[in-house]
């Protein structure tokens, strides 16, 4: 089963086009006629680039919006690195399907919809809206044993290429991730420490908001689980079964399948670009789709985006999670396409050039 999964992994992987350079090149000759000074509109320029490249099109229609929250459990919990108990996931995971989470409200503005994804969470949901992918029910302690197996690690990132696919079908072409698993920072420090090379003095963060005592146990944890399963860090999805999470590699599959799908996806903060960045390892061709949308109160972040090569759009001292921050940016890209389309040239307007 493992080698199958893996095999349909790279299939898709396969599928990912090339950036179109021509096309981002056209962009930006037609950014540098509208009546402004040539690149005075900064990053939402070169967002336009970017998307342009993506879509081989001046200019795309990305008026269908989603975000894709994966909810799932951790089994390192029992080590007490988080403020709040694991009971919140599932009944967070009902909140966003009642549409009274922050993620829901800023989606609503900006006009976009919201997924929930239960791919490791603990507890028997249902809901006609949920979208139920139950890899594991939580995963194991990683600070004993690895969280996952590689068979039910590549099952996640199948599960999240899979929704991709299927909300890619349903006209959607612009997705934010968002997650949801209490305790997930934890993993998040680990899979950063072995992917990047930070010290986990260095990756891990305050999470859900611990005191000191906490956050030092809580480094403590992620260097018993690094040493514990001893992670190749060579091989991204024996870093991601070992020490990861299922709605991590749900996320990663996700931006993969979009990917191949030919859609851009803006990722939130801490966990979704850690796991952005474990879709990167797997598959280098995803990096172009990839837009960041803000720098987290999570103090290993900038770096995870640093090793993609991405800036965020934004700092809003923010660390919700949930798919929050990468919502809000679509209004960015939004403002960055009606620029590009609506504005005036120089020769249009009749105004002189310098």
């Amino acid at each position: 089963m493992e080698k199958e999964l893996k095999e349909a992994l790279d299939q898709v992987i396969g599928r990912i086009a090339p950036f179109h350079e021509q096309a981002a090149l056209d962009a930006k000759a037609h950014s540098d006629q509208l009546t402004k000074p040539t690149g005075s509109l900064g990053k939402l320029e070169e967002i336009a680039f970017r998307l342009a490249g993506i879509s081989g099109s001046l200019w795309p229609d990305l008026s269908r919006k989603a975000v894709v929250v994966m909810a799932g459990d951790h089994g390192v919990c029992e080590e007490g690195v988080s403020a709040y108990p694991k009971e919140v996931t599932p009944q967070m995971v009902l909140n966003f399907l009642g549409g009274g989470a922050a993620v829901n409200v800023l989606a609503r503005q900006a006009e976009a919809d919201v997924y929930c994804v239960d791919i490791g969470v603990n507890a028997d949901l249902e809901h006609p809206d949920l979208l139920s992918r139950k890899v594991v029910r939580g995963t194991a302690n990683m600070a004993k044993q690895p969280a996952m197996s590689r068979e039910e690690a590549l099952q996640a990132l199948m599960a999240g290429v899979q929704v991709a696919e299927e909300l890619a079908e349903k006209g959607y072409r612009l997705f934010a991730t968002g997650e949801m698993g209490i305790g997930n920072t934890t993993p998040s420090a680990a899979l950063t420490t072995v992917l990047t090379g930070l010290s986990p003095e260095q990756s891990v963060g305050r999470g859900t908001g611990i005191n000191d005592e906490s956050w030092r146990h809580k480094i403590e944890v992620v260097k018993r689980a690094i040493a514990v399963n001893q992670p190749d860090a060579s091989d991204p999805l024996d870093v991601l079964a070992k020490v990861g999470g299922a709605e991590i590699a749900g996320l990663a599959g996700f931006i993969i399948g979009a990917a191949a799908n030919g859609c851009p996806v803006v990722i939130d903060g801490f966990i979704s670009s850690v796991a952005a960045l474990v879709a990167v390892r797997l598959a280098e061709q995803a990096k172009p789709f990839l837009f960041a949308s803000h720098l987290s109160q999570e103090q290993g972040h900038a770096v995870v985006l640093e090793s993609m090569g991405l800036s965020p759009m934004v700092q809003l001292d923010m660390r919700l999670g949930e798919g929050t921050g990468a919502v809000l940016c679509f209004h960015f890209i939004d403002a960055a396409l009606k620029l590009m389309q609506e504005m005036a040239t120089f020769a249009s307007a009749g105004v002189s050039r310098e």
